[in-house]
């Protein structure tokens, strides 16, 4: 367990948010979440979750096997015990797939950023997924309240042969809570960097978000819309060449909502972005998105969504 490793003191953008709460205190129990899961295939080949560790606040179901389609694929929801990240939250994830395994991993709710006077909430993460291994990870948005400071970098670790499936959805704040609140955040600091197994950089990208400094209405940032979708497909290039081909970037203005697609640096695979103004739509351009992934490198579609979610 290295709940050390989850420091982002160094952050310049965190700096003026280093303070102690003045209840409980940044790593006090209960406030430092830590999970490890590992998938790999057992003896007659099922894929299985192997491993599993986790610290309060964070739980994880048992894994299900519910995908119509991929009936052999463990589906697992990360939950957590608590209410939204609040002041001072720590968090570090940990999700490995191991040689020729598969998963699906979400949440079972939306992350909530509760407001915040002191510190900030970080989040730590690492995937990694040996050669021919297969991950998707769709967590379900991320709201942050009025006066959030959320901070979150995410390690991945491919093989040339592996692909993930890895999707990120940012609401602008609580729209529909009382008169509406969104952009009222102070910071959201988002980092994905990729790399292979031997060390080999593949791609960094980050972006700051100080609603205080530089409006999201910009034109070139959100304008208009309200829900941020970033998803990253690292794949083999002849899978993403595949994929990139099926994939026409459009903006609906009738629906207001907007997609586009590039590839990642050094063929490491592709980048999706979709914008949108309720979270519904925009997931389903995702997991429409994921399905041609899944078709592409199993040969099997992404089933329907379940109703109530």
């Amino acid at each position: 367990m290295a709940i050390s490793k989850v420091d982002f003191s160094s952050a310049k953008e965190m700096a003026p948010y280093l303070e102690q709460p003045k209840a409980m205190y940044v790593g006090a129990p209960g406030k430092t979440g830590y999970l490890f899961m590992g998938f790999e295939l057992d003896k007659s080949g099922k894929s299985i979750m192997r491993d599993l560790d986790r610290r309060s606040p964070i739980i994880v179901q048992q894994e299900l096997y519910f995908d119509e389609e991929m009936p052999e694929m463990p589906c697992v929801y990360i939950l957590s015990a608590g209410g939204p990240n609040i002041d001072g939250d720590r968090y570090e994830q940990n999700i490995t797939v191991r040689k020729d395994a598969f998963a699906f991993v979400s949440t079972g709710a939306a992350t909530k950023l509760s407001e915040m006077k002191y510190n900030y909430s970080g989040l730590k993460q690492e995937f990694v997924l040996e050669d021919h291994a297969y991950l998707e990870f769709l967590p379900e948005p991320l709201i942050p309240c009025r006066h959030t400071r959320f901070i979150s970098d995410t390690k991945l670790v491919i093989a040339p042969t592996a692909t993930l499936f890895y999707s990120e959805v940012f609401m602008g704040g609580r729209k529909h809570y009382g008169d509406g609140e969104l952009f009222e955040y102070d910071i959201l600091s988002v980092c994905c960097h990729g790399e292979r197994p031997d060390g080999e950089q593949l791609f960094r990208e980050k972006f700051i978000i100080d609603p205080n400094k530089y409006s999201p209405r910009n034109l070139g940032v959100m304008h208009n819309y309200d829900v941020f979708a970033n998803v990253i497909v690292m794949t083999p290039k002849e899978h993403a060449d595949k994929i990139y081909e099926q994939i026409t970037p459009f903006i609906d203005n009738e629906k207001q909502i907007a997609a586009g697609i590039t590839y990642l640096p050094n063929q490491s695979g592709l980048l999706f972005k979709v914008l949108g103004m309720e979270p519904g739509p925009v997931k389903k351009v995702i997991r429409d998105f994921c399905s041609k992934v899944r078709l592409q490198v199993k040969g099997k579609p992404v089933p329907a969504e379940f109703p109530w979610r």
